[in-house]
C-alpha cells in the first residue's frame, strides 16, 4: 500500500540471456509483466534487426488470421473466447501453425470459389427457366406502336421479295431499373422494326454475389433482318443483359424448360454438399483460430522485445536493459533461472547505475484505478513524487457531492453503481463492447462513492428530490411567535408574510441536530440564506484544499533532502495563502461564532473588511469584528507582499551560492576524476533544482550545468503562477456554490413543472391512477436525463477542474511517464 502514496522504487537492470533460452526467458517475463525493456538498438532500422524475419512471418500469419476471421463473420458465426492460459508457442511450432493456417485458408478460398461458381450457374439456370416459362405461348404483342406504325405490317406478304426471311428471337433477363432505358433504346435504334415484351419474374431470385433476393425483368424480342439482330445483340450487351437461347417452337421450349429444371435440381444438391463441407471447414477455423491468434500475438511480442536486445561480442547471449520495481527483483531472478535451466546456462540479472529519469510505477486495483486515472488525466507524476490519488478517493467524491447534494439523486446514482459493482464478475458485463457502458463500468467505484457522498451532503442540505424532510423536530417555534406577538385575524389578513424573530423567547429553540432546518424550505428568504451559506462554505473548502496541496509539497522536499525549499518556498507560500485567504476564512468562522441573533442587524460586512484590507483603509459605517483588526489586516498584507521577493529570489540565489561554493572547491582540487565525481554528486544543486530532477538519477552533464537565467525564469513563472493562482483559484472554488445552487433550483423547477402540476390535475380530474402513472414516469425520465446525467456530468467536470487546481500547487509536476511493463495481459483478454 506504500506505493499508493508515492511511486515505487524502480531500478535499471541488465539481463544476460543465453541465446538458446532467450525466447523462453522473454516469454516468461511477458507472462509475469515485471519489466519494461529499453531499446538498445534505437539507431538500427526495423528492417536490419536480428529477428525481423520472424516478426514478418508472424505478421503474415496475422493477415491470414484476418482473412479467416472475416470468413467466419461472413458466415454469421462468432469466434469463441479461448479458455485457459495460452503460452507463447516454441519457435519450432511456428512452421506447423503456418502450414495448417495456409491449408485452411486455401480450402476456404477453393470452397468459396466453388460455391460462388455454383451459385452463379444456378442463378443463370433459374433466369433461363424464368425466361422460357414466361416466353412460350402466343407471340408477344407489340409495344410503343402508335399512328401509322401500328397499321404498318412488320413482315411483307408471302408473295413479296422477302418471302424467304423469317422472324428471329432474342430472349433474356435484365435488372428492373434498366428495363425502361433498354426498351426505349431498342425502339429508337431499330426504328420500331421489332416487337419487345418485358415481364417481371413471378418469384424473387437470390443474388449470387450478395445472397439477397432480387426481382428480374425477362424480355423476349422478335425482329426481322440480320442488321436489326446485330443492333439488338449489341444493345443487350451494353446493358449487361443475360441472353439465353429461345426456340421458336413451343414444344422445343417446353422440353428445354424441363431439362433446365432437372439441371437446377442437381445443381442445388451439389451446392448443398458444398455448403456442408464449407460449414465443416469453418467449424475447424472456429476451433483452431482463437488460440492461434493469442499465441502468434505473444510470439510476435516476444520477437519485438528480442529486437530491442543487443548481441554480445561472442554471440552466445543477448544483452537487455529493463526497468523493474526493486521489490520484484527476486521474482525476476527466479523466473529467469527457471526459464533458462534447460539451456544449461542461467540468465544473469544485475542492477546498473542509471542517468535517466526512471518511470513512475504506482500499482492499482479495481477500486483505486479510476481515482488514479483522474490524477493521470492531469499528468503522470515524476519518479518518487507524492501521489495525490489516495487523497482524491475522499476529496473528489466530496467536492462532487457539494455540487450535487441531494438524497434522492445521490441514492439513484449509488444504486446504479452498486448494481455494476455486484455484477462486475459476470462475463456478459465484462465483455460488453458499448463504449458508453465501458466508461461507466470502469468508474463504477468512483460513481459509488460519488453517490454515497451526495446522499451525505443531501442530508446536510436537507433535500430529497428538492423537498425538505423533517427527520428531527424543527428548532423554530411558530406557536411561541404567535403567542407573544399577538397575531390577530386582522393582522394575518394584512400581512401575508410572517417573520419569526429569534430574539423572542421560545421562538428559536436551538440549532437543528444535523443539516439545515426544514423550516427554511417554507421561508421566502430561503434562497438568500442558502446563497450565503454555500458561498462561504465554498471559500472555506477551497482555501483548505489549496493549503492541503501546498502542505503535500513538504513531503517532497523532505523525501528529496531539499531542506532549503521549506524556508524559501513552502513557508512563503503558506504565509501568502493563509495571510490573505486564510484570514478570510477566519473572518467567516469568527463572525459565525461571535455575532448573535440580537446583534445580527448591526453585524459588519466581511466583504467590505476584506476590500479595506488591501486598500489600507476603513469604513466608518462598517464596525470592526474585533479590536485591533486594522493592525492585524495591515500586518498580514505586508507579510504577504514581503513573501513575494523571497519566493521569487530565494531559491535561485541559494542555488547560485551553492554552485559557486562547489565551483571554488573544484578549483582547489587538481584531480580531474574527483572534479567529475563532484559534478555528478551535485547535479541536484547545479541544475534547476526542482523536485522532479532530484527525484531521478543523476542527469547528463548538459542538464547538470547551472544556467542562472533558466533558474530565475523558472522561479519567476512559478511565483507569478502561485500568487495569481491563489486569487483566481479561490474564485474558481465558488463554482461549488454556483453548481449546488443550479442543481437545487433545477430540481425545484422540475418538481413544480411535473409533480405539482400533475398532482393538481389528478385532483381535478378525479382519476388519480390514470394521471399519476405518466406523471411519475415523466418525472423519473427527466430526473435521470437532466439531473443525473447532465447535471452529474457538469459537476464531475468541475470537480475534476478543482483537483487540477490543487495539483498546480507545486507538489505535483505531472511531467513524468508511466512504467509500461512488457506483458501479455492484453493478448490474453
Amino acid at each position: 500500500m506504500g506505493s499508493m502514496f508515492r511511486s515505487e522504487e524502480v531500478a535499471l537492470v541488465q539481463l544476460f540471456l543465453p541465446t538458446a533460452a532467450a525466447y523462453t526467458c522473454v516469454s516468461q517475463l511477458g507472462e509475469l509483466g515485471l519489466v519494461e525493456f529499453r531499446d538498445l538498438n534505437a539507431s538500427v532500422s526495423a528492417f536490419q534487426r536480428r529477428f525481423v524475419v520472424d516478426v514478418r512471418r508472424c505478421e503474415e500469419l496475422e493477415k491470414t488470421f484476418t482473412f479467416l476471421q472475416e470468413e467466419v463473420r461472413r458466415a454469421g458465426l462468432t469466434l469463441p473466447v479461448p479458455e485457459g492460459v495460452l503460452l507463447a508457442p516454441p519457435p519450432r511450432d511456428l512452421l506447423r501453425i503456418q502450414e495448417e493456417t495456409e491449408r485452411l485458408a486455401q480450402e476456404l478460398r477453393d470452397v468459396r470459389g466453388n460455391q460462388q461458381a455454383l451459385r452463379t450457374q444456378l442463378h443463370q439456370l433459374q433466369l433461363h427457366s424464368a425466361v422460357l416459362g414466361q416466353g412460350h405461348g402466343h407471340p408477344p404483342a407489340a409495344t410503343h406502336m402508335d399512328g401509322s406504325l401500328e397499321r404498318t405490317p412488320l413482315l411483307q406478304s408471302p408473295g413479296g421479295p422477302h418471302q424467304d426471311l423469317r422472324v428471329n428471337f432474342v430472349a433474356g433477363a435484365v435488372e428492373p431499373h434498366k428495363a425502361a432505358a433498354l426498351e426505349r433504346l431498342l425502339w429508337r435504334a431499330c426504328r420500331g422494326f421489332l416487337i419487345a415484351s418485358f415481364r417481371e419474374t413471378e418469384q424473387q431470385l437470390e443474388d449470387p454475389m450478395t445472397g439477397e433476393p432480387a426481382t428480374w425483368m425477362t424480355f423476349v424480342i422478335s425482329y426481322w433482318g440480320e442488321q436489326i439482330g446485330q443492333k439488338v445483340r449489341k444493345i443487350t450487351d451494353c446493358f449487361h443483359c443475360h441472353v439465353f437461347p429461345f426456340a421458336e417452337q413451343e414444344e422445343v421450349r417446353h422440353a428445354a424448360l424441363q431439362q433446365l429444371q432437372q439441371q437446377s435440381h442437381e445443381l442445388q444438391e451439389v451446392l448443398g454438399e458444398t455448403e456442408r463441407f464449407l460449414s465443416q471447414v469453418l467449424g475447424r477455423v472456429q476451433r483452431l483460430l482463437p488460440p492461434w491468434q493469442v499465441q502468434i500475438r505473444k510470439m510476435k511480442a516476444v520477437y519485438l522485445a528480442l529486437n530491442q536486445c543487443s548481441v554480445s561480442s561472442t554471440h552466445k547471449c543477448l544483452i537487455a536493459e529493463a526497468w523493474c520495481a526493486t521489490r520484484d527483483l527476486p521474482t525476476l531472478q527466479q523466473a529467469l533461472q527457471d526459464s533458462s535451466s534447460e539451456a544449461g546456462v542461467s540468465a544473469v540479472v544485475h542492477r546498473i547505475p542509471c542517468r535517466d529519469m526512471p518511470p513512475t510505477l504506482i500499482r492499482t486495483n479495481r477500486f483505486t484505478a479510476s481515482f488514479q486515472g483522474i490524477v493521470d488525466a492531469y499528468g503522470v507524476g515524476r519518479y518518487q513524487e507524492v501521489n495525490p490519488a489516495p487523497y482524491t478517493i475522499i476529496t473528489f467524491p466530496f467536492l462532487f457531492a457539494v455540487m450535487f447534494g441531494d438524497v434522492g439523486h445521490g441514492l439513484l446514482m449509488f444504486l446504479f453503481a452498486l448494481a455494476m459493482v455486484l455484477a462486475e464478475n459476470r462475463p456478459a458485463v465484462k465483455t460488453a463492447q458499448n463504449e458508453i457502458w465501458r466508461t461507466f463500468f470502469g468508474g463504477r467505484y468512483l460513481l459509488l462513492l460519488m453517490g454515497l457522498f451526495s446522499v451525505y451532503t443531501g442530508f446536510i442540505y436537507n433535500e430529497c428530490f428538492s423537498r425538505a424532510t423533517a427527520i428531527f423536530p424543527s428548532g423554530w417555534s411558530v406557536a411561541a411567535m404567535a403567542n407573544q406577538s399577538g397575531w390577530s385575524d386582522a393582522f394575518l389578513a394584512q400581512h401575508p408574510l410572517l417573520a419569526l424573530d429569534p430574539n423572542v423567547t421560545g421562538v428559536f429553540l436551538g440549532p437543528y441536530p444535523f443539516g439545515i432546518d426544514p423550516v427554511w424550505s417554507l421561508a421566502v428568504n430561503h434562497l438568500s440564506f442558502l446563497n450565503s451559506f454555500k458561498m462561504k462554505m465554498s471559500v472555506i473548502l477551497g482555501v483548505t484544499h489549496m493549503t492541503f496541496g501546498v502542505v503535500l509539497g513538504v513531503f517532497n522536499h523532505l523525501h528529496f533532502g531539499q531542506w532549503y525549499r521549506l524556508l524559501l518556498e513552502t513557508l512563503p507560500e503558506l504565509v501568502f495563502l493563509l495571510g490573505l485567504f486564510g484570514y478570510l476564512v477566519f473572518l467567516v468562522a469568527y463572525k459565525w461564532l461571535w455575532v448573535t441573533a440580537a446583534s445580527a442587524a448591526s453585524a459588519p460586512s466581511i466583504l467590505i473588511h476584506f476590500i479595506n484590507m488591501f486598500l489600507f483603509s476603513r469604513s466608518p459605517t462598517n464596525r470592526p469584528l474585533f479590536s485591533g483588526q486594522e493592525v492585524v489586516q495591515s500586518t498580514l498584507v505586508v507579510l504577504a507582499l514581503a513573501t513575494v521577493p523571497v519566493l521569487l529570489l530565494g531559491t535561485p540565489l541559494f542555488l547560485r551560492r551553492q554552485h559557486r561554493r562547489r565551483h571554488s572547491r573544484r578549483r582547489g582540487q587538481p584531480d580531474e576524476d574527483k572534479d567529475r565525481l563532484l559534478d555528478v554528486s551535485d547535479a541536484s544543486l547545479a541544475g534547476q533544482g526542482s523536485d522532479e530532477e532530484k527525484a531521478g538519477c543523476p542527469g547528463d552533464p548538459e542538464e547538470a550545468k547551472f544556467v542562472p537565467s533558466e533558474v530565475f525564469m523558472h522561479q519567476a513563472i512559478h511565483t507569478i503562477e502561485f500568487c495569481l493562482g491563489c486569487i483566481s483559484n479561490t474564485a474558481s472554488y465558488l463554482r461549488l456554490w454556483a453548481l449546488s445552487l443550479a442543481h437545487a433550483q433545477l430540481s425545484e423547477v422540475l418538481w413544480a413543472m411535473v409533480m405539482r402540476v400533475g398532482l393538481g390535475l389528478s385532483g381535478k380530474v378525479g382519476v388519480a391512477a390514470v394521471v399519476l402513472v405518466p406523471v411519475f414516469a415523466a418525472f423519473a425520465v427527466l430526473t435521470v436525463a437532466i439531473l443525473l446525467v447532465m447535471e452529474g456530468l457538469s459537476a464531475f467536470l468541475h470537480a475534476l477542474r478543482l483537483h487540477w487546481v490543487e495539483f498546480q500547487n507545486k507538489f505535483y509536476s505531472g511531467t513524468g511517464y508511466k512504467l509500461s511493463p512488457f506483458t501479455f495481459a492484453v493478448e490474453d483478454e
